[in-house]
């Protein structure tokens, strides 16, 4: 996918931001958060091609759009969590809604509907969670039943209910998933349809600009050709097409207000004094509140962008690698601005200051587009499978390419990154000869550490080049250092967590953590706090106070 060049998505970001600086002030956001208002005339704004035209991003270049790469959505998704996670998700929630029709939609319907989409700078609306069913697409309960006329099915009568959707009161198209007779499929359905009725604007914790509400279908017309494709009972498999797709961009909401917390946090550090000097000088509150936390938010960078440029390139689906996408980045965005609360001390505790309103925003990312938990599981029955399809041996090959991004360039961590593959290895081959996997906790605690380990082997390979990507702030000293600490953790995480899990589900074997290589991964930890010094230095020369 060509996607934007370098020049022009460089100045769609710039207009983004300068149009945040001068109509989004901080004390604007914060009255509209503490109203729980969406900011229509906003949102008018950024649909606007003589301002913004964001939503054009999505639309292919032949039906009116910009034709966005997967890697220019992914920088502008994050370039929106810096500004507001509501604003994000509203506009995430058109991208969202299109994804059916651009997926399974036939060549008329994505002519009619994107171009509408473009020119009209309609909002639209995903309908898929249900009350009952949650993120469980399988559960659906809406119904959509044949309207026929002279024999034929001439259209579709919709009932049921729909929860949790962004845009749901604001949008003026809507996708919404339904069980016909030949299966579930999406149907498209107009603003204003007969039968269509929505429910109050949801008083959330957090993303209080997005506007969320429930939907009520009452045998909503609609007719034929508002069917999805031309065959029933393909919605799961459109919904299931874009999972890798989607979840990156929520995995850059996580990475983009992670780091705009953080950035917060490391600029106070450099105002606030404490004991005859600033904050940013305290070993101890550098390596504990800051360092960890851009360490984890540029791990989850570099697997993010490996993943973008992969479904730019020739790969379609990616589901494990999304769910390992968003998990990363979201878990990381999470901590990052739990910790610069606490950076703050009391003023990070007050709405004074943004990072107690981002925290807010930013915890919905590890929940909505399928929760965390879900993600754990994904992740763990996608590679379970690639284990024993392998014999055992995926991440034994993963450990040795590994290896050989150490040989080729030994100062990224890659060494301790194979070492943690391996034990990731043998930790599944045990947990396989014990039938340890019929304990889900098990399950997903695995999925965490596989989360962990192929993140750590993205961080070294993205590390180990010879020029970064554009989205790198930092030079090559302090990205590898990151690289180097992420990994020595990683690995001495997998082993210690595996041991815990495999005792406390089954036996281990003696000799076991020998042959999880604990000796070698405990001998890769020297220079672990010389390397966090390292970077808690290059942040402040990154993020200089102003």
């Amino acid at each position: 996918m060509p996607g934007l060049d370098a020049v022009s998505r460089s100045q769609v970001l710039d207009s983004l931001r300068q149009y945040a600086k001068k109509k989004l002030p901080y004390e604007h956001l914060r009255k509209l958060d503490r109203d729980n208002e969406f900011p229509a005339d906003v949102l008018k704004e950024m649909y606007d091609p003589d301002v913004l035209g964001i939503h054009l991003l999505l639309i292919p270049e032949e039906y009116g759009g910009l034709g966005g790469s997967t890697f220019d959505i992914y920088r502008v998704c994050e370039a929106l969590a810096h500004i507001d996670l509501g604003i994000a998700t509203s506009v995430f929630a058109t991208f969202l809604g299109t994804d059916p029709i651009r997926v399974g939609g036939t060549e008329e319907q994505k002519k009619l509907w994107m171009g509408r989409i473009a020119e009209e700078r309609l909002l639209v609306a995903y309908g898929a969670t249900e009350p009952n069913a949650g993120s469980d697409l399988v559960a659906l309960t809406t119904k959509a039943e044949h309207a026929l006329e002279g024999g034929k099915v001439a259209g579709y009568k919709i009932s049921g209910n729909k929860q949790w959707i962004s845009n749901g009161g604001v949008a003026n198209v809507y996708l919404i998933l339904a069980r016909a007779p030949g299966g579930p499929s999406w149907f498209i359905v107009e603003k204003g349809a007969q039968g269509f009725s929505l429910n109050p604007h949801e008083d959330k914790h957090g993303i209080r600009l997005s506007d969320t509400c429930g939907l009520n279908l009452k045998e909503v017309y609609v007719p034929v050709d508002r069917l999805v494709g031309t065959e029933e009972g393909q919605g799961l498999r459109q919904a299931q097409a874009v999972f890798g797709y989607t979840r990156v961009m929520v995995a850059a909401f996580g990475l983009g207000a992670g780091w705009e917390a953080l950035e917060t946090a490391i600029r106070y550090s450099q105002q606030r004094i404490q004991s005859g000097g600033p904050l940013s000088e305290k070993q101890g509150y550098m390596l504990k509140l800051i360092v960890p936390n851009a360490i984890r938010l540029e791990a989850a960078r570099a697997y993010i962008e490996e993943i973008v440029q992969r479904l730019d390139g020739t790969e379609h689906g990616l589901q494990t690698e999304g769910a390992i996408a968003k998990f990363a980045a979201t878990e990381a965005g999470n901590k990052a601005a739990e910790d610069s609360i606490q950076a703050l001390g009391g003023y990070g505790y007050t709405k004074d200051f943004q990072v107690e309103k981002i925290k807010r925003d930013v915890k919905i990312t590890c929940i909505y587009e399928g929760t965390n938990e879900i993600m754990e599981m994904t992740i763990f029955r996608g590679r379970w499978q690639e284990h024993l399809r392998s014999r055992g041996q995926y991440y034994v090959n993963a450990a040795a390419q590994a290896e050989q991004v150490h040989a080729a360039c030994p100062c990224v961590g890659a060494d301790a990154a194979a070492l943690g593959l391996r034990a990731l290895g043998r930790i599944l081959q045990e947990c396989r000869s014990q039938r340890l996997t019929q304990h889900q906790h098990v399950t997903m605690r695995i999925g965490e550490l596989i989360a962990q380990a192929e993140t750590a082997a993205a961080f070294a390979r993205s590390a180990a080049q010879e020029r970064f990507s554009e989205t790198v702030k930092f030079d090559a000293e302090a990205w590898r250092a990151m690289s180097r600490v992420y990994a020595r953790e990683t690995a001495l995480n997998i082993c210690s967590q595996g041991l815990k899990l495999i005792l406390g589900a089954g036996t281990a074997p003696a000799g076991l953590a020998d042959e999880l290589g604990l000796a070698a991964i405990v001998e890769r930890q020297a220079g672990s706090i010389q390397d966090q010094d390292l970077v808690a230095k290059k942040l402040t020369q990154v993020f200089k106070s102003v």
